[in-house]
């Protein structure tokens, strides 16, 4: 439905040239922005409801567990399981902050949530094999993993926007004492609570990568991360950051980098950048992290990706 929309205004009412770079770039904006937005609501709204039925004693002993690296594990396997976009896993994440989690177990969540795609991983196995597909899965939940341990450590945790904390708390026994039109009254006033402190951002994120989607070819990346330089890998992820997309809409670039002779550890690297640590993202993410934990979340993944780039160059 969006596509049809997007290619209906784009080609059909504005006449647009199919492939060029404003029509590709405007396509690509209006394509996103309604879909990020359906998605953010009903993301938002039916994790609400979730939360009406699991209170925060349950999601600390879910998540929370005594070893925290443990916790970490889970909440990297619940982001692989969970195919969203970083706008539309932070109400997730927000939750899970409200409910005690520890910020290095959600930052796990958030790090694997968008990194790591099933559509993204069928497609990888379908056209590289299932060695590149389950290095494509191991990689994202390591860099997942050490990245929410990093930051567990560092004891950042009021590096949080303090909105994030003071949205209503669900009755503890909410399962027992919430009626049904109680809960539906909660999840809505949640929906209006977070997209409203989110919806700017979420546009200024998608109309910059829309610009940037139809205007930087493949050719840039091959150019200048190729065979035989050793920045190759640091390159890449430079290059990816601006970059907006989920990682299965990656697959057709990483084919092609691929197939123009791109090292896989330097393609994953470029995939990883554009997914995890796509400059929109950090734009929306702002939104929820304060400037300090922003750039140690985006310097922790990123040396993440970049020595898990050099690692399969090396291996492969």
């Amino acid at each position: 439905m969006f596509k049809w929309f997007a290619d209906l205004v784009t080609y059909d009412i504005l006449k647009l040239q199919r492939g060029a770079q404003l029509s590709e770039s405007l396509n690509f904006f209006i394509y996103d922005v309604p879909k990020i937005y359906f998605l953010l609501i009903v993301v938002v709204f039916f994790v609400a409801i979730i939360r009406t039925f699991l209170p925060p004693e349950r999601i600390r002993k879910i998540l929370g567990h005594e070893k925290e690296f443990f916790g970490n594990i889970t909440a990297a396997a619940l982001g692989v399981f969970t195919p969203f976009c970083t706008c539309s896993a932070i109400p997730l994440f927000i939750g899970m902050l409200e409910s005690g989690v520890p910020l290095g177990v959600t930052m796990s969540f958030l790090v694997a949530s968008p990194t790591i795609n099933e559509v993204a991983l069928i497609l990888l196995w379908g056209l590289f094999g299932w060695r590149v597909a389950l290095i494509y899965v191991l990689s994202g939940m390591l860099i997942a993993i050490m990245s929410g341990l990093i930051i567990g450590k560092l004891k950042l945790e009021k590096e949080v926007e303090d909105f994030v904390y003071n949205v209503k708390p669900v009755n503890s026994n909410g399962e027992k004492k919430l009626t049904l039109k109680s809960r539906l009254e909660y999840s809505v006033e949640y929906v209006k609570e977070i997209f409203l402190q989110v919806w700017m951002y979420v546009m200024l994120g998608v109309g910059l990568g829309a610009i940037i989607h139809g205007y930087v070819p493949v050719e840039f990346v091959t150019t200048y991360a190729g065979r035989g330089n050793p920045f190759a890998v640091i390159i890449a992820v430079i290059i990816g950051v601006p970059l907006y997309s989920n990682a299965a809409g990656t697959i057709p670039v990483v084919q092609a980098l691929i197939g123009k002779g791109l090292q896989l550890g330097t393609t994953l690297a470029f995939m990883m950048a554009v997914t995890a640590l796509s400059l929109p993202e950090l734009i929306i993410l702002r939104k929820v992290l304060k400037p300090k934990l922003l750039l140690t979340f985006f310097g922790t993944v990123a040396l993440g990706i970049i020595i898990i780039g050099y690692l399969f160059n090396l291996v492969f």
